[in-house]
């Protein structure tokens, strides 16, 4: 299993990528600034896994989420809350083209199951307790 990252390291991690590459991601056409089903294009191959959010010996992680004001899941402003939901459920990835970060996990619902991505940006990302 992936390290664990707490909110500090993951706050250096963040920094560091876009500080390494500034600017945008080429690597995909659909924005992924806020909250998107994983691209069809993407391709999964130039991604590798450095971490994740997922506490190991927490056996049920809430599914209580942190959307302050009128901020919603979708939102590319939405705050990154990393022990709430979804992202006390996310790996972070990293894109071996352009050195950028990001946050993926997959949804299941009663018929479907669907992979999310986006992009890690340190700005919204907020310590925030349960």
């Amino acid at each position: 299993m992936p390290a664990y990252l707490d909110t500090p390291t993951l706050i250096d991690l963040a920094r560091r990528a876009e500080a390494a590459a500034p600017g945008p991601c080429a690597c995909t056409k659909t924005p992924l600034d806020g909250w998107q089903s994983q691209p069809l294009s993407l391709d999964e191959s130039q991604f590798r896994e450095i971490g994740t959010l997922l506490l190991q010996d927490d056996q049920e992680p809430t599914f209580a989420e942190y959307l302050p004001g009128k901020t919603k899941y979708w939102s590319a402003d939405a705050p990154i809350a990393p022990r709430y939901f979804p992202y006390n459920r996310c790996g972070v990835w990293e894109c071996a083209s352009c050195g950028r970060l990001y946050l993926r996990y997959t949804e299941g619902g009663g018929y479907f199951v669907d992979r999310r991505i986006r992009a890690l940006n340190s700005a919204l990302i907020e310590d925030v307790s349960l």
